[in-house]
């Protein structure tokens, strides 16, 4: 389980400057948990892949993470991974991953994990740098995109398919390329497992929005139409949810949004 955030600029901006000096706290003070890596992409000018810069250390304790959030650019998200368990705390398992002209991020669990990984083929498999079940859910959009889908339809078409086959999971994600941001707000009926419960009472629990509705994503339009969105604990005041099962585009010309509902079907309850 991790924290997301991401922006879409009209003309240049930087991570910190949207966020400001509250809510860069608020975002360090969630590192505690979140304190297994973080990571950021950004995109420099409409139509260029997006850098990616990523640690496995905690933000809170790394000198690289506020030059780097610093970085000016038209859009750019951050991740604050908080590993599955049993995931190992690496480089090559940090969030956002990147293949070709796209970076992904991801908030929540796939498991068993066993069930994504036979999604794919050897060949996929043979071809990621890490091993978590985010870097597959990102695997079988790659998939989709070299079978000729665009980035919302392919993302789409996976998220479809995962909460199929993981009807609780979150599926939140957001992904970057040089012509928009995509984001999944899928985790209509996603709740921390009893494990994450526990480890969050020991460190002395959450803000109170952060806790109630840990995997909501929110969103909102700055006066200067750039347009922002934030995991629980970061976001404020004038933030509205976004609809849940849907993937929502920014486009990085002009930040027109456009959302797509799911229409997945999930059961009152579930016994893997």
């Amino acid at each position: 389980m991790c924290r997301l955030f991401a922006y879409v600029a009209p003309d240049t901006s930087a991570a910190d400057r949207e966020l400001g000096e509250e809510g860069i706290e608020s975002f360090l003070s969630l590192a505690r948990l979140h304190g297994d890596g973080w990571g950021w992409a950004g995109v420099a000018r409409t139509g260029e892949a997006p850098e990616v810069r990523k640690s496995p250390l905690s933000a809170a304790a790394d000198p690289d993470f506020r030059p780097t959030i610093a970085t000016a650019g038209h859009a750019a998200m951050m991740h604050l991974r908080w590993a599955t368990l049993g995931l190992p705390v690496e480089l090559r398992n940090a969030h956002p991953f990147r293949a070709g002209d796209v970076s992904f991020e991801h908030n929540g669990s796939l498991k068993p994990i066993e069930r994504v990984r036979a999604m794919l083929s050897p060949e996929a498999l043979a071809g990621m740098s890490g091993e978590t079940d985010s870097e597959m859910y990102f695997t079988l959009i790659r998939e989709q995109l070299a079978a000729g889908a665009d980035l919302p339809e392919a993302t789409a078409r996976v998220v479809r398919r995962l909460r199929a086959a993981f009807p609780l999971s979150s599926l939140n994600a957001i992904l970057l390329d040089g012509d928009q941001l995509v984001v999944v707000h899928a985790s209509a009926r996603s709740v921390l497992p009893d494990d994450d419960v526990e480890e969050i009472a020991q460190l002395g629990g959450l803000p109170d929005d952060h806790n109630e509705d840990y995997f909501a994503l929110r969103w909102k339009r700055s006066p200067d139409g750039t347009v922002l969105i934030s995991s629980t604990g970061v976001a404020g005041a004038g933030w509205e949810t976004l609809p849940p099962e849907s993937v929502t585009t920014v486009r990085l010309e002009d930040g027109t949004m456009a959302t797509e509902a799911l229409g997945t079907a999930l059961p009152a309850a579930v016994t893997d």
